[in-house]
């Protein structure tokens, strides 16, 4: 018997209908020589300190640095993860072979390597390496079923990436807490969330500092176009007038004329950061949200894997190109002119050199139906820069027109579309533009010296303050570890040294809003005065750098190429943590506190303290949700919008607690016995789906942390 293990329920349901697995087990499928079982998510995670040793439940400076001789896994503490994990152990004792159906990336690999190890699992094991979840993929998958000794060097990127943030936040986390916080705070340290919370800092402290300036330029009307001065921004109000004044007195000549047809490039497919980017710069959706929507569509096998950072095609796609775009209907009208020749291999679309594990997102192919609104926005946006790629670039004109009143030098530029090629895609629609292009403006046909009379003016202005970060420009500081990059090719070397994976920036960023170290007002991203506070304690650049913890990732990156040893790596961080404990220990800095209305995270290990006599009980205190825990992954929960509480862990666990749910909206207190007790008391009014009349009873999380009513 071979066994399959997926990372969802729905992924195991889809492989098991496939290879003929149809016979439904408890906890798995059986079926033509096959079981195909499943997680949901993490089943495992390194172990705690105090898993080591009693003596590091406690949070004690003495006990600093904690390092663990070896690093051990042990399953998460949730009933429904033994349950399965158990089901998972049988059959990978009995089975004759493994096959890994896990998430075909770095994380699913950690995932299920993990599960394999805790299973002492000793069959050989098998790897299905997909790229889409369509019955095509999984089949073609099935049949060229790779050896998983290939990712043995993508799980010690996922082992030494785990190991090193543990090492770093566990260390960091106490270190700095009991040095220099007071009470209960706890000054969060990570190594991809601190340096992202310095680039935001640096950001506010420059608008902070920033003192608007008066300026004024000199402009002029010639033959209904504006001209602005070439000189320098005027200081002084008095110089300007005089400026005024002399331009009065001499007419406008124009001085040189010059007309250059060019091109611009077409959008590169998306990457996952780079639709984050649009969708927040187009919709304002948050990093998160766009991460939950693309990878919903990735499970309804309408685009491809999301959590990439490469915007390239492997060569061997370029066959299959005309069959997708066949079958994307919706948008026939779009896809004919580059159905109606042979699909070019554009060098900007394919380079094998440019793809590793997987391929820019692009769509399957299957009819989008069903989608909510903003599915279907995320899913249009993938589909049309799809079509855009293969469409002819757009060809324009830039003018530039020179002129002079008196000694006074000025200028105008102008651009023209002359063919929209790429575009034409957009064309009832907002093309993707790039930062600080213009928009089109046609200029009239000048000669050179040619002259007569204008109309001058003094145009005043203010300096502007820096922009505040916005989750689409963290993104992308993030990508390319804090250096302002527009150009697409730059931002593609750069991207080895980026903070964080693509998958993992959305979750540091709601990290940060969590721990109430930056907030969002409107679009825009600031740092609080807790988050500002913290970053100036850390005196340490090592923890704050972009750029160095981008040379940390970039070693990941050749972990995971085979060109770095995961020890050497391992015992680098060893060494930078004992360095740091030893050079925070000696230091002597301010001391953080945190407002009324920014309550510290709970302390999951709290310091021996002796007994106290017992106090009058207080009275309790309106729960907040998001203290609360995941039931079913035991991570943090968040505020969904206005609709729901989620896991933080959203994208692999699926756990959530709708507002309104049955028709009823549910109190904050009923949803927090839902979340500790796992059931309301009795409530009347509940609607249940395919019945007209109410009902009374209780809501319940069910064994599969689902909702369900008790009567």
């Amino acid at each position: 018997m071979k066994v399959c293990i997926a990372e969802k329920p729905s992924v195991a349901r889809d492989i098991a209908e496939i290879i003929g697995a149809k016979q439904r087990k408890d906890g798995y499928y059986e079926g033509n020589g096959y079981q195909v079982t499943w997680t949901f998510g993490h089943f495992c995670t390194l172990k705690e300190p105090h898993d080591y040793t009693e003596q590091w439940k406690f949070w004690r400076l003495e006990d600093l640095p904690i390092i663990p001789s070896s690093f051990g896994i042990k399953l998460i503490n949730n009933g429904g993860v033994e349950k399965q994990f158990k089901v998972i152990e049988q059959l990978v004792q009995q089975c004759e072979e493994v096959i890994n159906c896990g998430d075909a990336g770095q994380e699913g690999e950690l995932i299920q390597r993990w599960v394999l190890l805790k299973a002492q699992c000793t069959a050989p094991v098998k790897r299905l390496w997909i790229s889409s979840l369509t019955e095509e993929a999984i089949r073609e998958g099935f049949q060229k079923l790779k050896d998983a000794d290939q990712y043995n060097n993508l799980y010690a990127a996922g082992s030494a990436r785990a190991i090193g943030d543990w090492l770093l936040g566990m260390n960091a986390t106490r270190l700095f807490t009991k040095k220099f916080a007071m009470g209960k705070t706890v000054l969060s340290i990570g190594r991809v969330q601190t340096p992202t919370l310095a680039m935001i800092v640096a950001r506010q402290k420059e608008i902070n500092a920033f003192v608007s300036e008066e300026y004024w330029e000199l402009k002029t009307i010639y033959r209904e176009t504006e001209f602005t001065a070439t000189i320098d921004r005027i200081k002084i109000l008095d110089r300007a007038q005089k400026g005024l004044a002399y331009l009065q007195e001499h007419p406008f000549e124009i001085t040189s004329f010059e007309k250059k047809e060019g091109k611009e490039g077409n959008p590169r497919l998306f990457d996952l950061t780079a639709l984050q980017v649009e969708a927040n710069k187009k919709y304002a959706y948050s990093a998160d949200d766009t991460l939950k929507y693309i990878q919903n569509l990735y499970e309804k096998k309408l685009v491809t894997y999301p959590r990439v950072d490469t915007t390239y095609l492997s060569e061997d796609l370029h066959p299959k190109i005309a069959g997708i775009m066949q079958d994307m209907t919706p948008y026939a009208a779009l896809t004919a002119p580059i159905l109606a020749k042979p699909i070019p291999k554009l060098k900007t679309v394919f380079d094998d050199k440019k793809v590793t594990d997987h391929h820019a997102i692009i769509p399957t192919g299957v009819y989008p139906a069903n989608l909510g609104l903003e599915e279907k926005r995320i899913y249009d946006l993938v589909a049309r820069r799809f079509i855009a790629a293969f469409y002819p670039e757009c060809k324009i004109s830039n003018t530039t027109v020179l002129g002079k009143v008196g000694q006074v030098e000025f200028k105008v530029t102008g651009k023209q579309i002359l063919e929209p090629g790429w575009k034409e895609v957009y064309a009832n629609d907002v093309a993707p533009k790039k930062e600080g292009e213009e928009e089109e403006k046609i200029l009239p046909v000048f000669v050179v010296g040619e002259s007569g009379p204008h109309t001058p003016r003094i145009h005043q202005g203010k300096t502007s303050p820096p922009k505040a970060f916005t989750e689409a420009t963290l993104l992308r500081a993030m990508e390319t570890a804090g250096k302002q990059v527009e150009d697409e090719e730059m931002r593609e070397l750069l991207k080895d040294n980026g903070i964080g994976r693509p998958s993992t920036r959305a979750n540091i960023i709601e990290t940060l809003f969590r721990r109430k170290y930056i907030e969002k007002r409107k679009k825009n991203i600031f740092a609080t005065q807790t988050g500002i506070d913290l970053i100036d304690t850390i005196q340490t650049e090592l923890l704050k750098s972009p750029e160095l913890t981008g040379m940390w990732e970039r070693k990941l990156r050749l972990i995971e190429k085979g060109e770095y040893a995961m020890e050497t790596f391992k015992q680098e961080l060893i060494q930078m943590v004992i360095d740091l404990t030893k050079e925070v220990k000696t230091a002597n800095y301010k001391v953080i506190t945190i407002a009324p209305d920014q309550p510290a995270e709970k302390e999951k290990d709290k310091e021996e303290k002796p007994k106290k006599e017992a106090k009058p009980k207080e009275p309790k205190k309106a729960v907040v949700i998001e203290e609360q825990q995941c039931p079913k992954c035991k991570a943090h929960l968040l505020k969904k919008g206005n609709t729901a509480y989620g896991c933080a862990n959203f994208k692999v666990c699926g756990f959530k607690v709708p507002f309104e749910v049955f028709g009823k909206k549910l109190t904050d207190k009923q949803i927090a016995d839902l979340l500790t007790k796992g059931k309301t008391g009795k409530i009347k009014g509940w609607k249940l789906t395919g019945t007209e009349s109410e009902t009374e009873g209780k809501l319940i999380l069910n064994a599969a942390f689902e909702l369900a009513i008790e009567q």
